[in-house]
């Protein structure tokens, strides 16, 4: 076996957005509005249930150069990616809700193991969480097809108690608790997409998950992530087209033996 002891003197050639594949439409600033629901643990009263319309921020920045993995079972892979920081806000309020730091990275098709080109998502959420989250990037003509989520506890635990906050606590306007993916499809209605790149990862993919400090495990364990971005081009009758970013967010949280869906949407436009 031969050893190299080569120094790497000079920075890696300067990035350019195809190497990004289809994270190459993130770059850049984004703002909106959306919904924000989730279920947290309250001692006597059990658990309360927060719902919030929001104000969205987020930045995609692409890294300066290729990122090399190097290879002992096949040749060296260089990866592309943005660091991202997302901070979302009640729109009413204006408190602070989540700040997210983190990665996104396109990683090419590998030989060992044998897999086609995938995307990665790397979170750090400061209530003591890190995810990694992979998937697919995929573009497809027109208008995306955006599924419903339903936000409903699950588990042996589930009774008629947790479920009654869902048909009793106010709603912030235009948000439904049945599906709340349905701000997403109104905030497109009338819209003319012309193509939508759609990410999609989840910690449940090999060698994904999520890590917790010992206090989430132990009182709102976060157990799975599912997210899918949708990156539109919206036309306009006569004008420039516009970009627009929408995605929904599920996490589950996992407290008194119940599986709680913490639903986050958004739909932003780049600025």
């Amino acid at each position: 076996m031969t050893t190299s002891n080569a120094l790497r003197a000079s920075a890696t050639p300067p990035i350019v957005i195809s190497d990004l594949g289809p994270l190459a439409g993130l770059a850049g600033t984004w703002v909106g509005s959306g919904y924000n629901l989730i279920a947290v643990p309250a001692q006597a009263a059990l658990f309360r249930l927060i719902l919030n319309a929001t104000s969205d921020h987020m930045t995609f920045s692409p890294i300066g150069g290729a990122v090399p993995n190097r290879g002992s079972e096949q040749e060296d892979i260089f990866l592309h990616g943005l660091t991202y920081l997302q901070q979302v806000s009640d729109s009413q309020t204006k408190a602070a809700l989540h700040i997210e730091p983190g990665i996104w990275i396109n990683v090419p098709k590998t030989v060992l193991p044998q897999n086609p080109s995938t995307i990665v998502r790397l979170a750090t959420i400061p209530h003591g969480d890190s995810v990694l989250a992979q998937g697919l990037g995929s573009t497809v003509q027109g208008a995306p097809v955006i599924p419903s989520v339903d936000p409903t506890p699950t588990g042996a635990g589930v009774t008629r108690k947790y479920l009654e906050p869902y048909g009793t606590t106010p709603l912030p306007p235009g948000f439904d608790i049945q599906n709340p993916n349905a701000a997403l499809t109104n905030a497109i209605q009338g819209q003319t997409i012309s193509s939508t790149v759609v990410l999609q990862v989840s910690s449940t993919a090999v060698d994904s998950g999520i890590l917790n400090i010992p206090f989430i495990t132990v009182n709102a364990k976060a157990t799975k992530l599912d997210a899918t971005f949708w990156i539109e081009t919206v036309e306009q009758p006569g004008g420039t087209p516009f970009m627009q970013l929408q995605y929904s967010q599920t996490i589950i949280l996992h407290f008194f033996g119940i599986d709680w869906p913490h639903v986050t949407v958004g739909t932003l436009i780049k600025q």
